[in-house]
């Protein structure tokens, strides 16, 4: 098949560019051509809130990747929606995840498709966003009547969709497993690579930091005397998409600074694996969520998780098995990461989790995604 992917790529760095370039591959891998197509503006600065966009890394050299695409300018988005639209390509998938970028991802859906013969698949991340703004619906709603189908990662944005489409069709495909940071090392060699000590054990969270991730609620359960009783400390590896000052406030508060090791910069893709091989257990404490490629990386290397009660994200994560899930507060964190240590869960999480994440393999989204061009393809 000939196939189009539309959405972010180098030289924008972070998941979405991570998830759209490992779904090339997969293509690629299994004998299909493909193109990405990508933002030379994906945001306005004013609406961006970390320091860059831009990867500093090399571009891939077994990609082809077109930066053509401004999410803002009008007339771009006919001249793209244009170009694509005489490659006459089987396929194009946009991988969507937030409304603001309905104009742009809609209009260019819709110019493609006049070809009458290229089918849009759209990937959603979220259909409704963590942090509204007015007009969320309409510019969400703009975007999904423009496509042919969707893939929801999680059951509760398969539920959001119908609030925009109740026709189309759509289906629950979970995230696959972020596999392309490089191979587990062992914990010596991390904490060596990452300057940290022996005889300390680590929790990590790991991630840009927004204010409904929940870093806040982990914070204070650090600050449990159980949980500061323990030989552990929490590396904090992400960069902040929010005001810094409350949580620097809070940590001096709580009195907590000498449990933390606070990473605050992007982390490279070079370095995830070192920030997940060096933890014993990853934490994401979200106030709320539809699904989450963190728990994805955590699958790739073994390391068991503890997660909220909150959207997608119990849907993943067995609870007890591959790690936990707790109601979104202190003290259900605390005494879970209590349990953790003091029953010494790690090493049988881990060789769960080596049988639970083959469900998650990249081909069985490809799986998805052709069972459903196959029923719209007429």
């Amino acid at each position: 098949m000939k196939v189009i992917i539309l959405g972010s790529a180098h030289p924008l760095r972070g998941g979405l560019a991570s998830y759209n370039e490992r779904l090339a591959r997969e293509f690629i891998r299994q004998g299909h051509s493909v193109q990405i197509y990508t933002f030379s503006l994906q945001y306005p600065s004013f609406l961006f809130p970390g320091t860059s966009q831009f990867s500093d890394q090399p571009a891939p050299d077994d990609l082809y990747i077109h930066v053509k695409v401004n999410s803002i300018n009008p007339l771009n988005w006919l001249s793209v929606g244009k170009e694509i639209a005489k490659l006459n390509a089987d396929l194009m998938i946009v991988k969507f995840w937030l409304p603001f970028m309905g104009p742009c991802l809609g209009t260019i859906s819709r110019i493609v498709k006049k070809n009458n013969k290229t089918k849009v698949i759209s990937i959603i991340d979220n259909i409704i966003p963590h942090e509204k703004r007015v007009g969320d619906f309409q510019l969400a709603q703009y975007f999904a009547n423009s496509v042919d189908g969707f893939i929801a990662m999680s059951d509760s944005v398969l539920v959001d969709l119908q609030k925009f489409d109740s026709k189309k069709p759509k289906v629950f495909s979970p995230h696959p497993l972020f596999d392309n940071f490089g191979e587990a090392v062992k914990k010596t060699e991390a904490y060596e690579k990452l300057g940290l000590e022996i005889n300390t054990e680590y929790i990590l969270f790991f991630g840009f930091i927004r204010d409904y991730k929940g870093l806040d609620l982990l914070l204070q359960a650090m600050a449990d005397d159980r949980v500061r009783n323990l030989n552990i400390r929490l590396i904090v590896a992400g960069e902040f998409y929010t005001a810094a000052k409350p949580y620097w406030d809070l940590i001096t508060q709580l009195n907590i600074a000498d449990k933390l090791i606070l990473r605050t910069d992007f982390i490279p893709d070079d370095e995830v694996r070192n920030y997940f091989c060096a933890a014993d257990i990853v934490v994401q404490p979200y106030k709320h969520a539809t699904q989450s490629g963190v728990t994805q990386i955590c699958y790739h290397f073994d390391r068991p998780m503890l997660v909220t009660n909150v959207g997608g994200l119990p849907e993943i994560v067995p609870n007890g098995k591959v790690g936990y899930v707790v109601e979104p507060e202190p003290k259900a964190i605390a005494d879970a990461l209590v349990d953790f240590y003091a029953n010494h869960r790690e090493y049988p999480m881990r060789d769960a989790i080596k049988t639970e994440k083959k469900q998650y393999a990249w081909s069985e989204m490809l799986n998805r995604i052709f069972e459903m061009y196959e029923g719209i393809k007429g």
